[in-house]
């Protein structure tokens, strides 16, 4: 597939159909994109390549995209294998070919081909620049956005910003979907923990004049840029996007499902903007990790379980926790028959995230509801809404 995005930038990327996992834990419904471009000009540059499932796809949109010229560079600017694993094939059928990359993604090279082709290789940093003639390209360092490795690269001609992983997405190119809740669910999962390495992106790329974004996931970027910049931007200061609750909950026997479900109906009557709700034993977990940050109170209800909580609370929050989750309102709802201790459990959890604020209205659950527990809900709502 072969995509005109200016008169002589292309896009060469594939589109995957086949994976059910994204990095073995994403569920992706609608597939994922490994994006490629090439710059034509007096010099032609490539920028990444594919997975090394599709390498004969990705080298025909790219042979039908040269029109018989003959690459003078490959730019590589992550080493994840869905961006990097067809360098060792490009490399053999363009041997005249130079490899631009920071010197991190060298050694990387080494250590997933072998080698590090240093007969052939350009290093670069942060502000050294790349003439291939009309297009002047200025590399703009990321690192941990979100490996150690990335490179941007910026087109002056074009105004096109070469994002990497940055502002990428889940799903197909293909595939006919909002931007914002895959790419939300793609940020938080893969990049949420690293919003200060983002947010020191996000200045670099204030000082450029940038019209289109060429992310290595998902579309390419040509309108409303503001809107996709000020997500970013509200992700990684880590500020709740919108107003209203996220319920995440687990339930044993469907008595502390029948509370939240209480819950969400009340704060739904009391004009709660937006009321969202997980089940952590049978929901995609990233999603859940997703609503969780996007919204600005959460509810966190669970069951005693062998003196701790139930395990896919636990997962849930420790996925919480390593993507530095703060700024947010979090109530609590415990269920236990004879001895419950989950508030106290994930409280303690919680404790390293920064500047949670805890509901004072606290429901404890002895079993199943009854009516000082349904009491405790409707102060609960009252106190979020």
């Amino acid at each position: 597939m072969e995509i005109k995005i200016t008169d002589d930038v292309r896009y060469i990327g594939v589109n995957d159909h086949d994976i059910d996992l994204f990095e073995g834990q994403y569920i992706v419904p609608n597939g994922m994109a490994y994006n490629s471009y090439v710059i034509l000009d007096q010099k032609t540059a490539v920028i990444d390549t594919a997975d090394a499932h599709f390498t004969k796809q990705w080298l025909d949109n790219l042979s039908a995209a040269l029109e018989q010229r003959s690459p003078a560079y490959l730019i590589v600017q992550h080493m994840e294998p869905d961006h990097a694993g067809s360098i060792t094939a490009f490399a053999e059928r363009y041997p005249e070919a130079e490899i631009v990359a920071s010197a991190k993604a060298f050694a990387m090279m080494s250590q997933f081909f072998g080698t590090d082709f240093a007969q052939r290789r350009v290093v670069v940093g942060e502000g050294d620049t790349l003439s291939l003639g009309r297009h002047e390209l200025t590399f703009v360092t990321a690192p941990m956005v979100h490996w150690p490795e990335v490179t941007m690269t910026y087109d002056s001609f074009g105004k096109i910003l070469f994002s990497a992983d940055a502002f990428g997405k889940f799903g197909a190119t293909d595939t006919e979907e909002e931007w914002d809740c895959e790419a939300r669910r793609y940020y938080f999962g893969i990049v949420g923990k690293y919003g200060a390495q983002v947010q020191r992106l996000l200045q670099k790329a204030a000082g450029l004049d940038i019209k289109t974004i060429c992310p290595a996931h998902g579309p390419v970027l040509t309108e409303d840029l503001e809107h996709y910049l000020g997500l970013y931007d509200i992700w990684s200061s880590y500020r709740a996007e919108s107003e209203g609750v996220m319920i995440a909950y687990t339930s044993v026997y469907g008595h502390t499902e029948e509370a939240v479900k209480l819950l969400a109906e009340r704060l739904k009557a009391k004009g709660c903007p937006r009321v969202a709700m997980a089940d952590l034993a049978r929901d995609d977990m990233a999603e859940a990790v997703e609503d969780a940050f996007r919204h600005s109170k959460l509810v966190l209800a669970t069951t005693t379980y062998n003196a701790d909580i139930f395990p896919p609370m636990r997962t849930f929050i420790d996925h919480l926790t390593e993507r530095g989750y703060q700024n947010r309102t979090v109530a609590l709802i415990e269920n236990g028959s004879w001895a419950p201790t989950a508030a106290k459990v994930m409280r303690t959890m919680l404790e390293p995230c920064k500047n949670i604020s805890y509901a004072e209205t606290s429901v404890k659950l002895l079993s199943a509801l009854n009516d000082e527990s349904r009491g405790q809900i409707e102060a609960l709502a009252d106190e979020l809404c």
